[in-house]
């Protein structure tokens, strides 16, 4: 009997142990690009590359924000991270709940041409964007990066798959109160789409914060670059600065590293529960 008792004890440790290994081995590069970040200047030049810097020192941050003007361009990520997460929020929750409860003429046509955008690769669409935010004086402008990331096919779909598991009896039974439309939304269906709305926010934050391509067609100064593409034209100007571009790395992921950690709860709830939803 204790035999059988143990196994899945030992069983459970087995499992354990090679998660936490695999999760160790999926943590190592970004360890050690804190590790060189630390790094005296040419401290990771040598062979073998040192693991852990000899004496530890934040120069590389100074270097960074003093000499670089990467405080500048932290600056620009965030703000459009910011607003192109909020704006995103607000159009793609009314445009998908307005796709999953509320019944217009063409809902599920304009639907469905909505999804069958999302085949067609984004670099199809990026000369007649282009022009689009030429035409709207919005080029070389942080207006010009957020614009066009407002409102997102993916977005609108996972609102939407969400909010089909609203019961449409609580909303006519609200109706028959007297509740207006923009009361429902607000006090019941806004806080039942929590998990989700943390969910898109994730990976909303994520691609702009990330978003490399875009910044770098429409923005022309270098007063208005984003982070990545101002890492980018770093690596250019300090190719062999190995501990530099490693702490303008540590700058570019920690803000996406601490939101996901603060929204993991509900980021995670709102895979499972809204992955499944007709």
């Amino acid at each position: 009997m204790s035999r059988r008792v143990g196994e899945p004890r030992a069983q459970a440790l087995w499992v354990n142990g090679a998660l936490l290994l695999l999760a160790l081995l999926s943590l190592a590069p970004l360890l050690w690009m804190l590790s060189v970040s630390l790094m005296p200047r040419g401290g990771a030049s040598h062979f073998p590359p040192p693991l852990l810097p000899s004496a530890a020192t934040l120069e590389n941050y100074r270097e960074l924000f003093a000499r670089t003007g990467m405080a500048r361009n932290f600056g620009n990520s965030l703000l459009a991270s910011l607003a192109i997460t909020f704006g995103s929020l607000l159009l793609n929750t009314l445009a998908g709940y307005a796709f999953a409860k509320l019944r217009f003429a063409g809902r599920e046509r304009i639907f469905r041409m909505l999804l069958a955008a999302l085949v067609l690769p984004a670099q199809l669409a990026m000369l007649p964007l282009f022009l689009l935010m030429k035409q709207l004086h919005l080029v070389n402008s942080l207006g010009g990066v957020i614009v066009p990331a407002l409102a997102t096919v993916f977005g609108i779909f996972l609102v939407r798959q969400y909010a089909r598991s609203i019961p449409d009896e609580l909303l006519e039974a609200a109706r028959i109160d007297g509740a207006g439309e923009w009361r429902i939304f607000l006090r019941i269906v806004l806080p039942m789409l929590r998990p989700v709305l943390a969910t898109l926010a994730v990976f909303t934050f994520m691609a702009a914060w990330n978003d490399f391509m875009w910044p770098l067609i429409v923005l022309t100064g270098q007063e208005n670059y984003t982070l990545p593409v101002a890492l980018a034209s770093l690596s250019r100007e300090h190719i062999m600065d190995v501990e530099l571009m490693m702490a303008g790395a540590v700058v570019t992921v920690l803000p996406v590293l601490l939101l996901f950690l603060l929204l993991q709860r509900h980021y995670v709830q709102g895979l499972t529960l809204g992955g499944v939803k007709g």
